[in-house]
Parts: C-alpha cells; structure tokens; sequence
C-alpha cells in the first residue's frame, strides 16, 4: 500500500491535464461533408385504384382521414382462424431465415460500439523487469574487478487518442448506427415475408381440401351417374356409348381429385420448413377454405413511406452512404493524434515507486498525405456513386411498393366483382345441368348433353373456390404491400449523435 498513493498521485498529475486538453480540442472539432436530407420520393395525394365495395361499407376506407385499424404485429389475426395464428406464431423463434436476419442485425450493432471506440483514447501497459550482471571479463573492465550488476525495473502507461476534428470518428459511428438500422428494418422485411409466406401456402392449402371435397363429391355423383347409364343400358333404353362417357368422366374426374393432393402436400411441406420444423414431423388436418377476405384500411400513399421496413432500410442506407462521402471528405485533412505516457522506472525493486523514479511526456503528432496518386478522389467519386445508387435504390423501392398496393387493391375490387358473377354462372350451370339430367331420364336428350353440363358445373365450381383463394392471397399481398402494422417509429436508436456539418 505505501507504493499505491504516490503512483495514483504521478499518474493522475499527468493524464488528467492530458484528458483536459483531449476534451477542449474535441468539443472544437467540426464534421466536413455534407448534411443529410431525406430525399424526395415522386408521390400522389391518393391512390388510384378504387377500393372493394366491400371495404367502403365497412367504414374503413377513408382516403382523407384513414383510420388504421389492423392488428399491429400480429396482422394475420384479422382472418380470424386459430390454426394460421398459431402457424404465425412459430416463424420468430423457430424459422432459420429469420435467424440468419436477427444475426446480422447483432453483428450490425456490435458495429457501433466498435466504431464508438475510436471516441476514446486507447490505454496501454507493458511493465518488465529485469537484472544484468556484465561480465568480469568484459573489454571495458579490467579482470577480477568486482562484479558489475544493473536493474532494470519499468511500468509504463502509455496514452494515444486521435482528435477528430474533421468528423471522420462521428461519421463512422453515425454510418454504424444508421446501417444498424437498415438491418433492423431488413429483419423486419424478412419476418413480414415470411409470415406473409406462410399464410399464402395455408391459404393455398386449404383451398386445395376444397377442391379435395368438391371432387370426392364429384367422383360420387358421377359413380352414381355410371350406374344409372348402366342400368338404362341393360335395359335397353340407352346405347353403350353413353356407358362408356361416363365411365370416362369417371376416370377423368378421378385423376383431378388424386393430382389435387401433390398440391397440397408440397404445401404442407412448405409450412413445415417456415416453421422450423422438418416435413416428416408436421401435418395438418384437412379443413375446407371456408371464410371471406377481410376489409383492409388503406390509408394514404404518403403514409406507406412510413409503413414499409424496406423502404425504411433503404432510407437509412441512403443516410448511411452520406456519412461515407464525410469520411470520404475527411480523408483529405491531416490527422492528428494526442500521445503521452507515463510511469516509473528503477534500477531495483526498492527505487521503483518512488516518486523520483517517475516519468511522463505528452505531446500532438500530425500526419497528411501529400500524394497518394489520386486515391483520395476515388474514394469520394465512388462514395458519392454509392449515394446516388442508394437514392435510387430508395425511390425505387417507394415506387414498387405504391405498385404493389395499387395491384392488390385492384385484384381485390376485381375478384369481388368476379365473385358475384361466378356465382351467377354457378346458379346457371347447376340449372342446366338438372335440366339436361331431367331430359336424359326422359329420353329426350343423349348422355352427352348431360356429360357438357357436368363438366361445365364442375369448372364453375373449382373456379369460385380458386376465386375465393385469390382473394385471400390479394388480402395478404395487400397487407404486406403496407407493411403489416410496421412503423418506421419502430427503428432502434441506439442513441444521438452530435454532428456539426460544414
């Protein structure tokens, strides 16, 4: 303990004058390189395509004041089906993607606080000791003399910091922060494509048990029709032609209903995969498609610039890229650098903390390129490059994602409509089938009209329920297209940053 207090009091004497001149000179350093402005993204008041009528009933399309009703996060509750919400659920904690993206986003922001070192001075030591006995037979002493002996006991504190008075540290730390970001949006793009994903292929699943019943119940009519065609055959009353169309139809119908269950199957697969789970471990019970797509509120185009992880990620990569053309810019100015150090040094153990023994220097270093053969402009023209790639690239994605909305709302308006009249032709191909069934027993027609109006009837039926299948995957696309429930308020901040631009 003797040695502690007059070590603590040396050291403290010279890095705390050496933190004061650090801090001064820190709080008059300035960011070269320009400010950063949000671009403009080419926008419309509203969007084009007109709503479902569906929607306007609702109450929930209301272009002027939206009213945001969807569920936030947990979008895909708004369908209303148990079994998909439980399915969603799984995707944040067992889909290997979404892993991959929540990994990045760490590696991301454990850049940060290694750019946030360089704010710090780094702090070294390397103490040693050591003794040396020169030799009686050295060229300098005469022989025999008595023995020459040395110590060489040192512990040094060496200091070094580099003054960032150009911005080219806080660039670096605000491009961290601000790629951080983008991965976080990115992580988010990922989990709503995946979820989306997922309830595509459910959807698409349980239309294919839809289709699975139609047709089971197809295949028994038409067994029904073949025993009628062959009973009024061996009675005499129909030709064996009419036998042999409805055993075809039969077998026709029959290899529909088989290949409707490689679809479902791959479907199946699919679902386990995003759940993490391998195919062999999963299933689901058969259940028809049996609900309506819900009424989804839309709100504004300016608003979906705010609804978008990836529009996000894109923005932020384009703010990302302005802090690379700063540090591009700093490049150019001299770097300098604050070292000092100290500590004691002694020729034995008994000298070495004593406070003559002590030693200490400070003092700035300076360094500027003067010709690197045109390194330094390549860097800025490929940074500022790179921004104008990002802008792009973020007006772009703000364009695709007004596309997207517009489709999926016109595909939902459309197949509404589409519905109706398939319904329409349903009711007429169900009518005309009876009559033309009527009219076979009667002896009026050949099983042929009868086999038209089957056909005919069973197309009609498959096309409503793919129609319906379409309207669910429109509502999901849709969801997606506003980013479901995101808001770029959801963006960590991992704190402000302090930049003053020339």
């Amino acid at each position: 303990m003797r040695y502690f207090f007059p070590i603590m009091r040396f050291l403290l004497s010279g890095i705390v004058a050496l933190l004061l001149v650090l801090l001064i000179i820190a709080l008059e350093g300035c960011t070269v390189g320009p400010k950063y402005v949000k671009p403009t993204v080419p926008t419309s008041a509203t969007f084009k395509e007109e709503p479902p009528t569906s929607f306007k009933e609702s109450g929930q399309w209301q272009p002027a004041h939206p009213a945001d009703q969807t569920s936030r996060g947990n979008w895909w509750e708004i369908f209303g089906d148990p079994e998909l919400n439980e399915l969603e659920e799984q995707i944040a904690g067992s889909n290997q993607n979404l892993k991959v993206a929540e990994a990045r986003f760490r590696e991301a922001r454990a850049a940060i606080r290694f750019n946030r070192a360089s704010q710090f001075p780094a702090i070294s030591t390397s103490p040693s000791a050591s003794y040396v006995k020169s030799s009686d037979f050295s060229q300098n002493l005469p022989s025999k003399v008595q023995e020459a002996s040395t110590g060489n006991f040192v512990l040094p504190i060496d200091l070094s910091y580099e003054l960032d008075l150009w911005g080219r540290v806080r660039r670096s730390v605000a491009a961290a922060r601000e790629e951080a970001q983008a991965t976080s949006a990115d992580y988010e793009t990922a989990k709503l494509s995946l979820e989306a994903e997922l309830a595509l292929d459910y959807f698409e699943l349980r239309s294919a048990d839809a289709q699975k019943q139609l047709l089971d119940d197809t295949v028994k009519a038409y067994t029904d029709n073949l025993q009628l065609t062959l009973n009024r055959f061996k009675g005499g009353v129909a030709p064996k032609a009419d036998v042999a169309q409805a055993q075809t139809q039969l077998d026709t119908t029959r290899v529909q209903d088989t290949d409707v269950t490689v679809q479902r199957a791959q479907f199946e697969h699919a679902i386990a995969i995003l759940i993490g789970k391998p195919p062999a471990d999963f299933s689901l019970a058969a259940a028809p498609l049996n609900y309506q797509p819900p009424s989804i509120p839309i709100g504004l185009p300016s608003e979906l610039l705010q609804r978008r992880p990836d529009i996000a990620a894109a923005e932020r990569r384009v703010a990302e890229a302005n802090q690379q053309i700063g540090i591009a810019r700093a490049a150019y100015f001299p770097t300098v650098t604050l070292g000092g150090f100290a500590g004691f040094a002694g020729t034995q153990g008994s000298n070495w903390f004593t406070w003559p023994s002590g030693f200490w220097a400070v003092g700035p270093a300076l360094a500027q390129t003067l010709f690197d053969g045109g390194r330094r402009r390549a860097t800025s023209e490929s940074a500022r490059a790179n921004y104008d790639a990002t802008v792009a690239t973020y007006r772009q994605t703000s364009l695709t994602a007004f596309q997207e909305v517009e489709d999926n709302v016109a595909a939902l308006r459309i197949l509404e409509n589409e519905t109706q009249q398939q319904q329409q032709a349903l009711a007429s191909s169900e009518e005309s089938l009876q009559l033309f069934t009527n009219r076979y027993k009667g002896g009026v027609d050949t099983y042929l009209q009868v086999i038209t109006a089957q056909t005919i009837e069973l197309a009609n039926e498959r096309n409503a329920i793919d129609i319906q299948r379409r309207r669910l995957d429109a509502s999901v696309l849709l969801i997606k297209a506003l980013g479901g429930g995101w808001n770029v308020s959801n963006l960590p901040t991992f704190g402000a940053s302090s930049v003053r631009d020339y």
